[in-house]
C-alpha cells in the first residue's frame, strides 16, 4: 500500500515538472517578449509584464501568450476599445492614435522574427503604423495573423506568399491601397481572408478561384472594381463579404454549400442567377442598393434555410409571383424602394412577429400609402430614352473636342518645324552630348535623358536634402584661398581618386576639396551635367558635396580637365582609425560599431536605388566611412565613377592580387570585407588573401571566434547578435557573386542583430550586468 502511495506520488510530482517544464521559457524568448512590449511603448494591458514573471501564465482577457517546449507559439495583444477611425492617414504619426515616430514596422517584424516557434499572432488596435512590411514572410512559421485596426499603408506585397503554413489573414480596418497580390493561390491551407475597411482597388484577383481551402472571404468597404468572377468552385467557402465596392458585373455562380452572401451597395445587373434558387444552404443574402433589373428565381424565398433576403433598392420590375412560397425560417425580407407592380404573394403581404417584410418606395396595389403611382415605374423607359438622348450630347462633346485636339496638333508640328530650322545648333550639340555620353560613359548607364531629368531622383533624396547646405558653384580663387593655394600643409592625404585638401571658407565653415583629373573626352556641358546629377543626391549618411569648380585653364596631366569637388568636413576621423583606438573611452563597442554600419548600408542602399541607375561601384572601404562628433558615419568617395576616369594603378592600398580582385567593384564584396574589419579589427587587412584562405571557416564557430574575433566585440557583443554579422560576413565575400545577400538584406540583418543586441542591453542593464571592458 505504501509502495502503491509512493509510486502515485512521485508520479503526480512527474507530471507537475512536465507541465512547468513545458511552459518554462528560454531566456532569449522572454528577452524578445519585453523587447515588444518597449517596441509596442508599454501599453496598458503589457503593465504587469517583467523579467521575473512567468509570461505564459500572465494572461487576462485583452492579452494572451502561449508556450509551447520552451517556445512562445501564440501572443494576442488587443488594445484599447476600437478608437474612431479617421477617413485618411497620410503615413506619419497621429497623437493619441498611432505610435510615436521612434516606431518601425521594420524593427517589430525582426524581434517578431526571432520567434522561431510562433503560430499565432494577433496584434489589433494598437496604433501600429507604417508601410506594410516586405519581410513579412520572416515569420514563416505563422499559421494565423491578425493585424487588424491600426494604420498600415501600402500594398501587401507578393513576399507574404511565402508563409505556406498560414491558414487565416485579417488585415481589417487599416489603410491597405493598390491592388491585390495575384499570389492567393500560393496558400493552400488558406482558410480565411478579411481584408474589409482598407482602400484596396483594382479588380478581384483571379487567384483567389484556386484557393478551395477558403471557407470565408470579407474585402468588404474597399474600392474593388471590375467583375465578379464565377465562385462557384470554392467548394468549402461558407462567408462571402463583398459588401460596399464598385464591383459592376452580373452576379456570378456560388458555391453550392455557401451559407452567407453580402453583395450590397455595389454596381451589378442583370438578373439574379438561377443557380441562387438551389443553394440549400443559403442563409442570408444581400442583394440591395445595386442595379439589378429582374426578379430571379422565385425559389430564394423558399430555400430550406434562407433566414434573411434583402433585395431593396434595386431596378427590379414586373410582379412578384403569386404563388411565391416562403421558407419557414425566412424572417426578414427587403423588396422596398424598386419599380415592382401588382398584388404580393401571401407571406410577403405584410410583417408578422415571426417575419419582418419590408416593402416601401415600389408601385405595388397595397400599403398604397407607401407606394409610388404606377406611371413612377413605367417612367424607366423614358429614363432609357434620356440616358441615349444624353449620349447623343455626349458624343457631340467629344467630336467637338477631337477636333480642338487636331487643330492643336497642327500647330504644335508647325512649331517644331520651326525649332529645327532655326535652333539646328542646339539641336545638334544635344545629339553630340547625347552620343558622347552614350560611347564614353565610365558608368555604361548614363544616358542624355538621365543626365538632364531630375525625375529620375528618388524621394529619398529631396528627404535627404533638407537641412543641407544649398549646392553651388566655387571659384577657383576662392579655393586657393580657402587652401592658402593648395600648401601640402593642407593636405589630408592621396586617394585612387586624386588629392584631398581641408579647407577654410570666407564664412568660416571647414571643407575638404577633392581634386580629380577628368577626361577631355567629355565637353564642359556634359561634364556640368554629370556633376549636376552627382550634386542632387543626398543622404544623411553620406557626406554632403556642397558645390565644385571646373578648371580647364591649369592643368596637371594632359588632356584633362581639374575638377574640384568641395564636401562637407567630417571632423572625428575615418572608422578604421577609430577600429584601431586603443583607449577604452574612446573604443568602438560593438553597438556602436552596428550603428555606423547600419547608416553606411542605408547610404549604399540609397545609391543602389535612390537614382535610375543606380550607383553601383562605390569604392567602400572602412578608411571612406568618416565620423561626425555622434560618432554617425558619412561615407566618402561615392559616386566618383560618373565624374572620374577610371586609372589603373599598380599599387592598390588592400594589396589583393587573386580571385578577390575581381569583386572590388561589387559593394556587396567592399561591404563584406568592412565588416571583416568590424569583426577582426584593421589588422585583418595586411593579412587579408591569407586570412580568405586560411581562417575564414574558424570564423563561423565559437571557438574560432574567441581566437579570431576583436576583444572588445566580444566583451560588449551578445553571442546571437554576433553570429548574425558573422554570417553575413561569410556571405557577402563568397568568392560566387550569384551567392552574395542583396543589399536590402544586409541591411535588414544589421538591423536585426541591432535589434537583438539592444534587446540583451537592456536585459542586463535591468538585472545589473555589466559587460567587461576589453
Amino acid at each position: 500500500m505504501k509502495i502503491s502511495r509512493m509510486c502515485l506520488f512521485l508520479s503526480l510530482q512527474w507530471c507537475c515538472f512536465l507541465i512547468l517544464y513545458t511552459h518554462q521559457l528560454q531566456p532569449s524568448q522572454t528577452q524578445v517578449l519585453l523587447q515588444l512590449r518597449k517596441q509596442l511603448e508599454y501599453p496598458n494591458q503589457l503593465q504587469i509584464w517583467g523579467p521575473t514573471i512567468d509570461l505564459c501564465f500572465s494572461s487576462s482577457p485583452r492579452v494572451n501568450i502561449t508556450c509551447r517546449d520552451n517556445s512562445v507559439t501564440e501572443i494576442t495583444i488587443f488594445g484599447d476599445s476600437l478608437q474612431t477611425r479617421p477617413t485618411s492617414f497620410n503615413g506619419f504619426p497621429v497623437s493619441y492614435k498611432t505610435l510615436s515616430g521612434n516606431f518601425s514596422m521594420d524593427s517589430l517584424i525582426a524581434t517578431l522574427s526571432r520567434l522561431n516557434s510562433l503560430k499565432s499572432l494577433s496584434l489589433v488596435s494598437l496604433g501600429i503604423w507604417g508601410k506594410f512590411p516586405d519581410k513579412i514572410h520572416r515569420l514563416q512559421s505563422l499559421v494565423y495573423l491578425d493585424l487588424s485596426w491600426n494604420f498600415m499603408y501600402g500594398s501587401i506585397p507578393s513576399t507574404i506568399s511565402r508563409i505556406a503554413n498560414l491558414e487565416t489573414l485579417k488585415l481589417d480596418g487599416n489603410f491597405l491601397n493598390g491592388t491585390l497580390p495575384d499570389s492567393f493561390d500560393s496558400f493552400s491551407k488558406l482558410t480565411s481572408l478579411s481584408l474589409s475597411n482598407n482602400l484596396f482597388s483594382g479588380p478581384l484577383p483571379s487567384s483567389l478561384q484556386r484557393v478551395n481551402s477558403l471557407n470565408d472571404i470579407n474585402l468588404s468597404d474597399n474600392g474593388i472594381f471590375g467583375e465578379l468572377f464565377d465562385l462557384g468552385r470554392l467548394s468549402n467557402l461558407h462567408w462571402l463579404d463583398l459588401s460596399n465596392n464598385r464591383l459592376d458585373s452580373s452576379l456570378a455562380s456560388m458555391p453550392e454549400f455557401v451559407t452567407v452572401v453580402l453583395l450590397k451597395n455595389n454596381t451589378f445587373s442583370g438578373g439574379i442567377p438561377e443557380q441562387y434558387g438551389r443553394l440549400s444552404r443559403l442563409q442570408q443574402l444581400d442583394l440591395s442598393f445595386n442595379a439589378l433589373t429582374e426578379m430571379g428565381p422565385a425559389g430564394i424565398f423558399a430555400l430550406p434555410n434562407i433566414s434573411s433576403l434583402s433585395l431593396g433598392s434595386n431596378l427590379l420590375s414586373g410582379s412578384v409571383p403569386m404563388d411565391l412560397r416562403c421558407g419557414d425560417e425566412l424572417e426578414f425580407v427587403d423588396i422596398s424602394n424598386n419599380r415592382l407592380t401588382g398584388n404580393l404573394p401571401s407571406c410577403l403581404r405584410s410583417s408578422t412577429k415571426k417575419r419582418v417584410v419590408k416593402i416601401g418606395g415600389n408601385c405595388l396595389s397595397i400599403d398604397t400609402e407607401h407606394q409610388h403611382s404606377e406611371t413612377y415605374c413605367s417612367e424607366k423607359h423614358s429614363d432609357n430614352e434620356k440616358s441615349s438622348h444624353g449620349k447623343n450630347n455626349l458624343g457631340i462633346l467629344i467630336g467637338v473636342i477631337s477636333g480642338i485636339g487636331v487643330v492643336i496638333l497642327i500647330l504644335g508640328f508647325g512649331f517644331l518645324v520651326l525649332c529645327r530650322k532655326f535652333c539646328s545648333q542646339g539641336s545638334s550639340e544635344q545629339h553630340l552630348l547625347h552620343k558622347s555620353v552614350q560611347d564614353n560613359s565610365v558608368t555604361g548607364g548614363f544616358t542624355a535623358e538621365i543626365l538632364t531629368n531630375a525625375r529620375f531622383i528618388s524621394d529619398a533624396a529631396k528627404l535627404g536634402s533638407q537641412g543641407s547646405p544649398p549646392y553651388r558653384l566655387f571659384v577657383l580663387d576662392e579655393l586657393k584661398v580657402a587652401t592658402n593655394s593648395f600648401d601640402k600643409s593642407a593636405s589630408m592625404g592621396e586617394g585612387s581618386n586624386g588629392k584631398i585638401y581641408k579647407g577654410r571658407l570666407e564664412s568660416g565653415a571647414h571643407v575638404a576639396i577633392r581634386c580629380l583629373a577628368v577626361s577631355r573626352k567629355y565637353t564642359i556641358r556634359n561634364l556640368k551635367l554629370r556633376l549636376d546629377l552627382l550634386a542632387r543626391i543626398r543622404h544623411p549618411h553620406l557626406a554632403c558635396l556642397l558645390g565644385h569648380c571646373i578648371d580647364n585653364e591649369g592643368n596637371d596631366e594632359v588632356g584633362a580637365n581639374n575638377v574640384y569637388l568641395v564636401y562637407e568636413y567630417v571632423p572625428n576621423g575615418n572608422y578604421r582609425a577609430h577600429l584601431s583606438e586603443t583607449n577604452p573611452e574612446k573604443v568602438l563597442r560593438w553597438s556602436d560599431r552596428l550603428s555606423i554600419l547600419i547608416g553606411v548600408a542605408k547610404a549604399v542602399h540609397f545609391l543602389h536605388t535612390g537614382i535610375i541607375p543606380g550607383f553601383n561601384s562605390n569604392r567602400l572601404k572602412a578608411n571612406n566611412i568618416l565620423l561626425n562628433e555622434h560618432r554617425m558615419g558619412k561615407l566618402s568617395d561615392y559616386g566618383l565613377s560618373v565624374v572620374a576616369q577610371e586609372i589603373e594603378k599598380d599599387k592598390e592600398e588592400d594589396g589583393l592580387k587573386s580571385w578577390q580582385m575581381k569583386s572590388l567593384d561589387d559593394d556587396i564584396y567592399s561591404f563584406g570585407c568592412i565588416l571583416l574589419e568590424s569583426l577582426i579589427g584593421p589588422s585583418v587587412c595586411a593579412r587579408k588573401e591569407s586570412f580568405l584562405l586560411n581562417e575564414m571557416v574558424s570564423l563561423g564557430n565559437t571557438e574560432g571566434q574567441r581566437r579570431i574575433v576583436d576583444p572588445t566585440v566580444l566583451a560588449s557583443s551578445s553571442q546571437e547578435s554576433l553570429s548574425i554579422v558573422v554570417s553575413l560576413t561569410i556571405n557577402c565575400i563568397s568568392p560566387e557573386s550569384s551567392t552574395r545577400p542583396s543589399f536590402e538584406d544586409v541591411l535588414w540583418n544589421l538591423q536585426y542583430a541591432a535589434q537583438v543586441q539592444a534587446t540583451s542591453d537592456d536585459v542586463d542593464n535591468k538585472s545589473g550586468k555589466t559587460l567587461l571592458s576589453p
